[in-house]
């Protein structure tokens, strides 16, 4: 049996669930393997059961591989159908444990705090009740969807035990970060009204503890694209370089993706290019519906990994005009960063949560949910910018992304130190 001198183990939905978040925690296992981790794990969700939640998914038979040394474990359900929920919650809790009684110096990073976060606390507290001594580092990362969606909703309905649980069970790990300072905020200001609910002082903690890891990103993967690759990946589509509007994100009202569809029928530029709506979500069938008389409309829902920044390196502007939902805002906006390391056209997007520390002033800042004022930003990215105006944007978006490189994140994240036992 080989010796594991360290383990990481990341608590996560991996994929193949279309999220930002799945790509993080492969870009930090990756980067895990270069910095003395000989045990790399995601423990995960069963795939027919990420199928039966109605999650946007990629194809399965061209998901990229992980590196020797990284592990994907997804755990059947603990019991039967007596038990409706939190089966395959005891499953991941139950393996983690198992992982935990061996003597392996490990850091336990969960993400999303519901439930990925309650998996972690469980298993540690478990491990130590039994006597097992686990030798474990945990670190919380809250992400967008933990305080827009969980949170607030808890907030919104009066639902303070809930929101009690989930900040008590944050707090309870050694480290906790955010995804972005506008997160980190929005974290802050639930827990000063849960304060004031419950006489709790979760706010004060947070303040003090919480600091900002930003999403990471493999920035090679975006970098230094062949040009053949790309013609031939938009030959493939029926596409042509700087002919198109790509939308390539969830297919989700907080991505903006109605407003887009409609600014599109009132652009100038739509005689010129075609807008390309990529990815799957829960109004992608409403979304072809609405566009269904309108052929300069693409619509494509089976783009993989090595496809993205092509199709994103050859468009004429990238477009996510993401706008602020009840139950979701944009906190980053990973697909944003990767589009600045992939260059091609500019990008148009919003002052929405956490965007500008993404972009910063490199991007097209439109007004979320102004149809005209997304129409007109369009016409004037395709129609009227210079060639030195979108070389300028596209040099300095590509600089400012370099600093979400994976390797740069984890080390901010991961200081190369050993895990202190039982550290809190």
């Amino acid at each position: 049996m080989t010796h594991i001198r360290r383990r990481l183990v990341i608590v996560v939905r991996a994929d193949p669930v279309i999220c930002g978040h799945s790509g993080e925690a492969r870009n930090l296992a990756e980067v895990a393997l270069t910095r003395g981790f000989s045990d790399v794990r995601l423990l995960t969700w069963p795939i027919a059961t990420l199928q039966a939640a109605g999650l946007p998914l990629k194809p399965l038979d061209r998901l990229l591989p992980y590196s020797a040394g990284i592990t994907v474990e997804r755990p059947e359900a603990v019991g039967d159908y007596r038990v409706p929920d939190g089966r395959h919650q005891a499953g991941l809790t139950g393996r983690l444990v198992e992982l935990l009684a061996e003597p392996v110096p490990t850091i336990c990073l969960s993400m999303y705090l519901s439930p990925h976060t309650s998996v972690v606390v469980d298993a540690v507290g478990a491990a130590r009740a039994a006597g097992f001594a686990p030798n474990v580092h945990t670190i919380a990362k809250a992400v967008g969807s933990d305080v827009t969606n969980v949170i607030k909703s808890c907030l919104r309905e009066g639902r303070f035990g809930a929101a009690t649980v989930l900040f008590t069970t944050f707090l309870a790990n050694d480290e906790v970060v955010a995804v972005s300072e506008y997160t980190r905020q929005e974290i802050v200001a639930s827990a000063e009204q849960v304060d004031a609910q419950c006489g709790t002082t979760f706010a004060e903690q947070c303040r003090r503890r919480v600091t900002v890891s930003y999403p990471p990103i493999d920035s090679a993967a975006f970098l230094d694209l062949d040009p053949a690759h790309v013609d031939a990946a938009l030959a493939h589509r029926g596409l042509e370089r700087d002919r198109y509007i790509l939308f390539l994100s969830r297919v989700t009202p907080a991505k903006g993706i109605y407003d887009l569809v409609s600014a599109f029928g009132q652009m100038r530029c739509r005689s010129r290019v075609k807008l390309v709506v990529a990815g799957t979500g829960p109004v992608l069938e409403h979304v072809r519906a609405m566009a269904a008389e309108d052929d300069r409309v693409v619509f494509l829902t089976d783009v993989d990994d090595q496809e993205k920044p092509l199709l994103m390196r050859g468009c004429a502007a990238y477009a996510l005009p993401t706008k602020p939902e009840p139950d979701f805002v944009e906190t980053f906006g990973i697909a944003l960063a990767e589009k600045m390391l992939a260059g091609g056209g500019p990008i148009i997007t919003t002052m929405t949560g956490g965007t500008l520390e993404a972009v910063g002033d490199t991007a097209v800042i439109v007004e979320p949910g102004n149809i005209a004022g997304l129409a007109a930003a369009v016409d004037r990215v395709v129609l009227d910018m210079t060639a030195a105006e979108r070389q300028d944007l596209e040099l300095r978006a590509r600089a400012r992304a370099m600093s979400f490189d994976r390797v740069a994140v984890f080390d901010s994240l991961f200081p190369q130190r050993a895990p202190a036992v039982g550290a809190r």
